[in-house]
């Protein structure tokens, strides 16, 4: 054999003598360590949930603790495998000597790889003994392992440390829920590695079946001004998928964008207006958009606000679009509040408590603190926050002021109550003491959007969903005021069509506000609110007497015959609300005509264009032929003024959902 020959035998040989025999008792009490190092960290006492860290932080932290618990005879023996086995798999003469030949695998000199790196070079991992170092001291060590990121290449330790965070960036900044941490700044718009499959559970129904009008001619149902379902549906795409039906809710998509519709007059909370207009995705029906406009008073003239922050710091909140992303869009709030406005925090994981006392909304230090003081870490006693953050609101609150609950959590709720049935009754029973409760969501993987759904209809609040800083600008600076006020409580719609101009008609959207017709009149019947300044946008289908887009044959027997009439009107409008704090309603009545037009075309041709866009995101046969390309043609030419970039965002996000379509 020459001299420079490498002999694998006598490698083996040298290894086999340097490692002892496994000794059974030794593993049982390191199988033992290990499983108490799982426990503590996984937090095994809670009901099964995501924990905070991510795969690849928890394994690599397993095999260093496991590492620093060796005897020092099995340290020997697992550096000494680590190093040959290293020295066999990373290096050009020991892939020669089991894989002859060049490969084109092979990377460039100074190409980083994605090998494990060997267990000596962890921090804390016991230094080998000099001579089992022996036969391969003359090894080159390899270059540092990677993990891929979006492109942006982190080492395997630097992984282990917590993510750090920077929210220094202008208010405007987005911060996508699944970004990456790069010298300390979070980049936006880059993808998470994979983790385990979503546990998201959305609120959502069939979509409306067509009525005849001869046969139905009444729709009811309550307003809906949250817009927490866009939300989703933007940072499903830009993380590229295809959002999952049940979570596009087409009324929320409509409502997130604002429209000019005429403001009302006087003293009066909000004005209707009506236009009627070619459907776009078939020819011979017509689409009728209803839009109300919300009186918006002068800051000045509002109560003085005590608000109550109520903060899941759960395990599950530990991610980097969830907490840390939490606190910086609490902090963009504080200059909008008025220093007579309170400050309250309360926490919920594994127990409830008070993280800041009452304290003025100037007090920006003090509040700032409180929030930089937050940790995720436990399981989550959901029931137990709600009750605290009630009962300091009520110790808040003096005659004439505002009081709400802002829950800000990622919507799992799963120590205390914790059915959806019993959320409800506890809320709707709080709603009657005159404190709100709003909801914003956080995160994906374990969000709980029917459960924040539910929170928020009957707390009388509004819920969103804030995926990027741009997204928490928009819900709680732009937007704060009809966030936090309100204008007219339990509002309702009805439509009643007139069967001698309308044969059939469909409600697109809001088939979770349904409501019953005789639910209309009564004001025992909890429906939606309108925050000061909010607008909300209603859709119909309708297909005109005589249109060959009439899809049911009239009744051969039985009363199916149009009633006879000299108006030419499509439908009535009735629209029902009650005054802030007050027990009866009031109503509002007027006739949609066919050649209505309130509604500036630019807008109600832009609502039809994520009407068009919702329904093809959940699959809909009603848009028949028309494509997402149509959608994106109009929608563009639709847009307008657009004076915070909304509806050009959502054109970008159309072509997304086009482009990831094409591909399925």
């Amino acid at each position: 054999m020459a001299e420079d020959d490498f002999d694998l035998d006598a490698l083996k040989a040298a290894a086999a003598r340097a490692t002892p025999r496994p000794d059974p008792e030794v593993r049982a009490e390191h199988l033992r360590l290990a499983q108490e190092e799982f426990d503590i960290r996984q937090e095994s006492g809670a009901d099964s949930r995501h924990t905070i860290t991510g795969p690849q932080r928890g394994l690599w932290i397993g095999v260093r603790n496991m590492i620093n618990r060796l005897t020092g005879k099995g340290a020997m023996a697992m550096t000494t495998a680590l190093v040959a086995c290293g020295f066999l798999v990373l290096t050009p003469t020991g892939r020669d000597i089991w894989q002859p030949g060049p490969r084109m695998s092979d990377p460039a000199p100074g190409t980083a790889t994605n090998a494990p790196e060997p267990a000596a070079s962890l921090a804390g991992a016991p230094e080998p003994e000099a001579a089992t170092m022996a036969d391969t001291a003359e090894a080159a060590p390899p270059p540092p392992a990677v993990v891929a990121d979006s492109g942006l290449a982190r080492t395997i330790p630097e992984m282990a440390a917590p993510l750090p965070l920077d929210f220094s960036s202008a208010p405007g900044q987005a911060l996508a829920g699944s970004g990456a941490v790069v010298g300390g700044a979070f980049a936006p718009d880059t993808f998470h590695l994979p983790r385990e499959p979503s546990r998201d559970v959305f609120a959502n129904a069939d979509e409306n079946p067509l009525q005849v009008t001869a046969e139905n001619p009444v729709s009811t149902f309550s307003i809906d001004v949250d817009t927490a379902s866009w939300s989703i549906v933007r940072q499903s795409l830009n993380r590229g998928m295809l959002p999952p039906p049940d979570a596009v809710r087409v009324e929320e998509m409509i409502n997130y964008f604002p429209y000019s519709y005429p403001a009302p007059e006087g003293d009066a909370a909000f004005r209707p207006s009506v236009t009627v207009m070619p459907t776009p995705w078939n020819a011979d029906t017509q689409l009728v958009e209803i839009g109300i406009q919300g009186h918006l008073p002068a800051i000045a003239d509002r109560p003085p606000l005590n608000l109550v922050f109520l903060i899941d710091t759960s395990g599950s909140m530990y991610s980097p679009d969830k907490l840390p992303l939490l606190r910086a869009a609490f902090r963009l709030m504080l200059p909008e509040l008025r220093p007579e406005d309170q400050i309250a925090i309360v926490t919920y994981a594994g127990s409830a408590g008070i993280a800041l006392e009452p304290t003025p909304a100037s007090d920006h230090a003090a509040i700032s603190r409180a929030l930089d003081g937050l940790e995720a870490s436990g399981s989550t006693a959901g029931h137990a926050g709600l009750q605290q953050a009630y009962d300091l609101a009520r110790q808040m609150s003096d005659e004439g002021e505002a009081s709400r609950v802002i829950l800000a959590t990622d919507g799992d709720f799963n120590v205390g109550m914790s059915g959806v049935e019993e959320m409800e009754d506890y809320i709707s029973d709080q709603r009657d003491s005159g404190i709100s409760l709003s909801v914003l969501g956080f995160g994906r993987g374990n969000l709980n959007d029917r459960l924040m759904q539910t929170l928020a209809q009957n707390g009388n609040g509004t819920a969103s969903y804030i995926d990027t800083m741009s997204e928490a600008q928009k819900v709680l600076v732009d937007q704060l005021t009809g966030t936090l006020f309100t204008i007219a409580s339990d509002v309702k719609i009805q439509v009643e069509w007139n069967p001698a101009t309308v044969a059939e008609y469909r409600l697109i959207g809001y088939e979770t506000r349904a409501l019953n017709r005789e639910d209309f009149n009564n004001d025992h019947v909890d429906a939606g609110d309108l925050g000061a300044g909010h607008t909300v946008t209603a859709i119909y289908e309708i297909t005109p007497v005589g249109s060959p887009a009439v899809l049911v044959d009239p009744l051969r027997y039985g009363s199916d015959s149009v009633v006879e009439t000299a108006s030419d009107e499509l439908g009535f409008l009735r629209l029902r609300w009650k005054a802030p704090g007050e027990g009866d309603s009031a109503l509002l009545e007027t006739p949609i005509l066919p050649d209505a037009a309130d509604i500036r075309q630019e807008d109600a041709r832009f609502a039809a264009a994520i009407a068009g866009f919702g329904q093809l995101l959940r699959g809909s046969d009603w848009v028949g032929d028309w494509s997402w390309d149509d959608a994106i043609a109009l929608a563009a030419d639709a847009r307008g003024q657009d004076e915070y970039g909304y509806r050009n965002e959502a054109v970008s996000l159309m072509r997304i959902a086009a482009a990831l379509a094409a591909g399925q």
